[in-house]
């Protein structure tokens, strides 16, 4: 295929705080890795229109949901623990649109962290808020004086994530303290901490090409297996592309 695909990606955002402004920003390795995989990012600022959400999704072909602080559990029904960091309401709420029009109309969708957490929780699953608790016997997930902070990961090998690393010991990097608990409906786990924690997961639907993971293979200390989850994002979109195609033609 000539063209290349759009793919869009949410923004985080900061309230304005004394002399400064309210601003929306991307952490750059979210886009500089969609271009160095092929794709043209689209990056959309907050937005609270349902439908000029849907405006803009009509003219994309996949989306990245990235990484940030914490989803508000009260949003879900459960309530807020101490340890967590809510993003800022204005940010969640435009998230939760954008996945819910990105669940309807089956998207292709890669959810990083933050991401990967509201893909579960949208449809149907739920989270640990606190893996210290949670999950005493598990290694570090998150180190405040390392942000390339690593663990090893697990992965199914008939699986994207599987292609991917292939066989061989495997570290990613990994800055989070909630984690997913129940898996929603249509979702499998391709990739887990040896201590159990998810840290992937895959949809089974054939109809949607959706992949979450909690590590950061965008970040400043990926490997180059770790860009190559977007290399198959791209060309899991481009395949989308091609099937209308040939439904239109």
């Amino acid at each position: 295929m000539s063209n290349k695909p759009l793919i869009g990606m949410n923004a985080d955002y900061r309230a304005a705080a004394r002399s400064m402004p309210a601003y929306s920003y991307v952490a750059a390795g979210y886009f500089q890795s969609i271009i160095s995989a092929g794709g043209i990012p689209v990056v959309l600022p907050p937005m609270d229109d349902p439908a000029a959400i849907s405006q803009v999704l009509d003219q994309l072909n996949g989306f990245v949901m990235i990484g940030g602080a914490d989803l508000d559990p009260r949003n879900d029904g459960f309530m807020l623990h101490p340890s967590v960091r809510p993003l800022d309401p204005v940010r969640e709420a435009c998230d939760r649109l954008l996945m819910a029009d990105i669940a309807e109309r089956r998207m292709p969708v890669l959810g990083i962290g933050t991401g990967m957490q509201l893909l579960n929780v949208q449809q149907g699953g739920n989270l640990f808020l606190h893996i210290k608790e949670d999950l005493p016997n598990a290694v570090p997930h998150h180190d405040p004086q390392d942000a390339s902070h690593r663990h090893t990961l697990d992965v199914v090998s008939d699986s994207l994530i599987g292609r991917v690393y292939g066989d061989g010991e495997i570290r990613v990097s990994s800055r989070h303290h909630m984690a997913i608990d129940e898996v929603a409906p249509g979702f499998r786990v391709t990739a887990k901490c040896p201590d159990g924690v998810i840290e992937a997961i895959e949809s089974e639907m054939m109809d949607w090409f959706a992949v979450g993971t909690q590590f950061h293979p965008e970040c400043g200390a990926a490997s180059a297996l770790d860009i190559r989850i977007f290399e198959e994002f791209v060309d899991g979109v481009n395949q989308r592309i091609d099937q209308d195609l040939r439904l239109v033609a």
